[in-house]
């Protein structure tokens, strides 16, 4: 990493972009592959009783994004870190 600060910036930047980016795609593969297009395929199988697709489609997709959300949460403040961007207490 280099000590020009826009180098820094643009690195930090690119870290960010492509953690979201790797992040909507698990959010995209879970919602619409597991709760669309997956959804025959997953109904033979049950979680507490009800087909695995319609879970998907219905609460699946919706726990998968509140992870995301922490998930992000979490590695954008090692991101921080790295880049010695954190916020301080």
């Amino acid at each position: 990493m280099s000590d020009r600060p826009s180098d820094s910036a643009a690195a930090y930047w690119q870290a960010n972009i492509r953690l979201v980016l790797k992040l909507l795609v698990v959010w995209f593969v879970v919602s619409y592959g597991c709760g669309i297009l997956l959804v025959d395929v997953l109904n033979n199988f049950y979680i507490g009783g009800y087909p695995v697709g319609y879970f998907f489609a219905q609460q699946g997709a919706i726990y998968v994004f509140l992870f995301l959300i922490f998930f992000y949460a979490f590695r954008m403040n090692k991101i921080d870190r790295e880049f010695g961007v954190e916020e301080k207490d």
